[in-house]
């Protein structure tokens, strides 16, 4: 049997989960996870919550309380509202879990044997004002490399570089230029993996192309080592003692979370975690902001512990959402949280428009409030919805729900057939390499050729051959049960009580959809409409909202 582990980045426990993180992460990490279960594979779908690091420092003394509390309460309200998305993680955890924190401390200890750490006097940023050390969000300023302003200092949000040295630094708290200070900090030397992560690189055929161009350029522009001691009292502790108040930096210990929440959840299986990361196919779904940290920094500590745990074998890397043609932000009230979403349209309708609109590829992508409503009123209720009620409705209301015995098969209906049987194979080659938009099209025109070919066959006219016509309407209603599964679930769920099928549809096999299961004799169940339509008056007052 198959094996894969499948992570997300870690949301910062700071802040709600909004349409962007969902976008390019979440969503098709969670689609992918489905596919590989019901295709045969023995797959976990990973993730916690980021605890650590300035950014979450921050936030709990501006709200005054403890980081403890502060990151306990976005931990659940992160997994609330991640589940009322219909994202299935068979384990969300956290980085500041005791077994994060013994599994950092311990990866540590062994890159120190292994030669890949080491000690060095800095000079470092320090607010006279507040009086204390000013680490990476502490610091913001402007990037060396592309100029943008207020950047932090250990990220540049607009060309994902990690500066070197942030230009006209400013402390983040008070707005004060900062002073320096001498401090001693502890160093991975990323620069001892210059041929490992270029040979990593070129043997892994399945990383995105344009994604490891770019990496490899970096690679020969020249690494740094890299700074992970942190001045701050939240994080994981550097298991020295003369290194006692000082902790690593956010990025040393969040993605070996990956790692050690991973064991927990498969020791609880009473499988050997350890054993089974190395004999499975391991995906790590990011965005594109932090490329440098999954192509570099993961796979050069996992080299650097004798490859322990082997490297990722998929990294599916894709663009950030804009919105309404404009950056996400949270400052201005431009961004739309997903709890507030929910709380206006199903989950599927968003699951099905983003995955629409998001191709596997770093191009950003843009939210847009009109198209919304514009693909879920033509596409979603047009075309699914309206070709399963016709299906399933004509079934209830002119055979009392009685799937009818076939006679023999004209031409339209061998190839309604064929169509069903190809089906499986020509989407099944779509999900293995992660084009989850085109996926998504091809049932779309699954869907649109079966309203063709009913309204063709015209059932209701009772005409020679309109048995055939329900018979593999019906079917062809199974298939796309199966299909949308993985993107749509609460809706396929929903299909597939109206088809009256035995079992949950999570105990089919992806292979069922090409199969004609529906026999004749078979009594379907009770059709009612799977969707119902976006009005216009709700989107408007829902634009009306942004920015205010």
């Amino acid at each position: 049997m198959k094996k894969a582990i499948i992570t997300s980045a870690l949301p910062y426990a700071n802040g709600e989960i909004h349409l962007g993180h969902v976008a390019s992460t979440y969503l098709p990490a969670d689609i992918t996870t489905r596919f590989l279960k019901l295709n045969g594979v023995e797959a976990y779908y990973i993730c916690a919550s980021d605890d650590y690091g300035t950014p979450i420092l921050i936030q709990s003394e501006k709200e005054k309380k403890s980081p403890e509390e502060y990151v306990k309460f976005w931990n659940k309200r992160d997994l609330d509202d991640f589940r009322a998305f219909g994202i299935g993680f068979d384990l969300f955890y956290k980085t500041s879990s005791i077994e994060n924190i013994t599994f950092v401390q311990e990866v540590f200890k062994k890159l120190m044997v292994n030669g890949h750490i080491y000690e060095k006097e800095i000079i470092q940023f320090y607010c006279k004002t507040d009086k204390k050390f000013l680490p990476d969000r502490y610091v913001i300023g402007r990037c060396p490399y592309c100029k943008a302003e207020d950047q932090y200092s250990d990220l540049c949000e607009k060309c994902s570089r990690i500066p070197q040295e942030i230009e006209d630094p400013k402390c983040a708290i008070c707005k004060n230029p900062p002073i320096k200070e001498k401090t001693n900090h502890y160093f991975f030397k990323l620069t001892n993996f210059v041929n490992e992560l270029n040979k990593w690189l070129d043997s892994n055929s399945r990383l995105q192309k344009d994604v490891k161009k770019y990496v490899q350029n970096w690679i020969k522009d020249g690494l740094v080592d890299w700074d992970i001691t942190r001045d701050i009292t939240w994080g994981v502790p550097i298991p020295l003692e003369e290194a006692k108040g000082k902790v690593f930096y956010g990025w040393f210990d969040n993605h070996l979370a990956y790692i050690s929440s991973a064991i927990k959840l498969l020791s609880e299986k009473n499988i050997d975690g350890k054993q089974f990361w190395n004999s499975a196919d391991i995906y790590h779904f990011i965005g594109k902001d932090i490329v440098y940290h999954h192509y570099l920094f993961l796979p050069a500590m996992r080299i650097g512990i004798n490859n322990e745990y082997k490297l990722p074998d998929y990294i599916p890397t894709r663009g950030h959402l804009m919105l309404q043609s404009k950056k996400i932000s949270k400052s201005r009230n431009w961004y739309i949280g997903l709890k507030d979403f929910l709380s206006n349209f199903p989950a599927d309708y968003l699951r099905f428009y983003l995955t629409l609109i998001t191709p596997y590829s770093q191009d950003d992508l843009n939210f847009d409030w009109d198209e919304f409503s514009a693909r879920i009123n033509s596409e979603l209720i047009g075309n699914i919805g309206n070709f399963v009620n016709r299906a399933l409705g004509f079934t209830n209301k002119s055979l009392s729900g009685i799937v009818p015995k076939v006679t023999e098969f004209d031409s339209h209906d061998n190839e309604a057939q064929k169509k069903i049987l190809d089906f499986k194979g020509e989407l099944t080659v779509l999900m293995e390499k992660n084009e989850l938009d085109k996926a998504l099209k091809k049932i779309l025109e699954f869907s649109a050729y079966f309203n063709q070919y009913f309204q063709k066959k015209e059932p209701w006219k009772s005409a020679n051959g309109s048995n055939n016509c329900i018979f593999i309407s019906v079917n062809a209603v199974s298939s796309l049960s199966i299909a949308l599964f993985p993107f749509l679930p609460s809706s396929s769920e929903c299909m597939w009580s109206q088809l009256n099928m035995d079992g949950k549809i999570t105990d089919k096999n992806w292979c069922a959809i090409s199969e004609i299961a529906i026999k004749s004799g078979h009594k379907i169940g009770e059709p009612s409409p799977l969707f119902k339509k976006v009005e216009p008056e709700v989107i408007q007052k829902l634009k009306s909202k942004l920015g205010k």
